[in-house]
């Protein structure tokens, strides 16, 4: 079966190898000259910075990439972070770093209670109330909770708990419950991207960047061909990379009219939202966080956690420098003013640090933080025969990052092999 991917993205690639090792003849076109993404290395005075997310996977070697990567034999090296995070809260004039379980124990017996009943409710898939926010606080009504929701949704959804359905909030705690904490991948995430690359070329698929899809053709409600500089390639199956509704602008010909599902696929993909967030590269010549986890600042205006990647690989920086990655979900309009919150906010939290801010980097818009916010996937499926989408804009329920884009990918195979 001949296979067309758009875009060499995460997703692109993990669907591209997953059929590439069944056998398919997969071609991959990408319009960077890089593949990647938004998960790839950027080098920045022998930092290495990255062009997207940071160099941690959710989940750890556990989770649906790690499990996915090693099926696939890609050879990378992820290791558990220990632990999986703290939270900074404050004390006196300064702060303190406690573990989850510990942070628990201080809410007093009849919270800890309340905050057990949710983890069970949790592990039951219940999940009512609008939001993940009304959902907590239907059980545990604790001003130190709600702010470490907010902190956890912005590091991991880049959105607050308020704008996170109750259901996929659950579902996220269900998968850290199944699945465990993060993990850093030994060379930062471009070694994710080459080892998927090197599964793809050995298994005879071919990736082109620098190659812009220019429409999917689409013929009897059926996709068959991708118009790549005026030149139509015919596939037995197309898949995007590119989330929904950049698919949906892409789709070319009459064909499609009059199909089955369209008109409500186009109201669907049109009430989607991306997530905006931003991210701050410090470098230090003093290492700011003591474990390999997240730093969780639920009380820090914007900043919603930060990790030092060197403490597992120090190779991401020069001799002797720490790479910490400070995450913040975009709350407001103006990037200049969330910008200054931002390193306000590493003012307040590393007082008299010896650091530097080596880039500061926003998503949004056409390079966003998600292509579709938590909670408005409507799957892998498009309402055109052999076409489906993957990526971030169309993750597994309760899919956190790139796990999440894992989860999706695996829907979507599992779709294909029923066809």
């Amino acid at each position: 079966m001949r296979v067309g991917v758009i875009g060499a993205g995460i997703g692109g690639l993990l669907v591209g190898a997953k059929l590439s090792r069944m056998g398919c003849d997969v071609e991959i076109y990408e319009r960077l000259p890089f593949a990647g993404g938004r998960f790839t290395n950027i080098e920045y005075r022998g930092y290495q910075l990255s062009t997207g997310a940071l160099h941690m996977i959710p989940h750890g070697e556990r989770g649906p990439l790690g499990r996915m990567l090693a099926e696939l034999g890609a050879r990378v090296e992820i290791v558990p972070s220990k632990p999986s995070a703290t939270i900074r809260i404050p004390r006196g004039n300064s702060f303190e770093d406690l573990e989850f379980s510990e942070f628990i124990s201080r809410l007093g017996f009849w919270k800890g209670l309340m905050y057990r009943l949710l983890i069970l409710e949790a592990r039951f898939s219940i999940g009512t109330g609008s939001s993940f926010r009304d959902w907590i606080a239907r059980r545990l009504s604790d001003e130190g909770v709600a702010k470490l929701a907010d902190s956890f949704c912005g590091w991991a959804l880049s959105v607050t708990s308020g704008e996170v359905s109750a259901s996929e909030g659950v579902s996220i705690i269900a998968n850290i419950l199944k699945y465990g904490g993060s993990g850093v991948p030994m060379g930062g995430c471009r070694s994710v991207v080459n080892a998927l690359i090197q599964v793809i070329e050995e298994s005879g698929g071919r990736i082109y960047t620098n190659k812009k899809v220019d429409g999917i053709l689409v013929e009897d409600c059926t996709a068959k061909s991708l118009c790549i500089s005026g030149e139509d390639i015919t596939y037995d199956l197309i898949i995007s990379d590119l989330g929904h509704r950049e698919t949906q602008r892409l789709i070319r010909g009459d064909g499609h009219i009059g199909c089955s599902g369209v008109k409500r696929y186009e109201e669907e993909v049109a009430s989607m939202h991306p997530t905006s967030g931003v991210k701050i590269n410090i470098g230090s010549n003093e290492s700011l966080i003591d474990h390999t986890g997240i730093l969780l600042t639920p009380y820090a205006e914007r900043v919603n956690g930060l990790n030092q990647v060197t403490n597992v690989d120090p190779s991401l920086a020069p001799p002797g420098k720490h790479l910490i990655m400070a995450h913040m979900a975009m709350r407001g309009n103006d990037p200049e003013e969330e910008v200054r919150l931002g390193l306000k906010d590493l003012e307040m939290l590393f007082p008299n640090a010896d650091y530097e801010v080596l880039m500061v980097q926003t998503y949004r818009d056409g390079w966003p933080v998600n292509r579709c916010a938590p909670g408005e996937d409507i799957g892998n499926r498009t309402p055109y025969d052999r076409l489906f989408v993957v990526g971030d804009g169309a993750k597994g329920r309760g899919g956190i990052e790139v796990d999440g884009i894992a989860l999706g990918v695996n829907e979507t195979v599992e779709a294909i092999t029923q066809m």
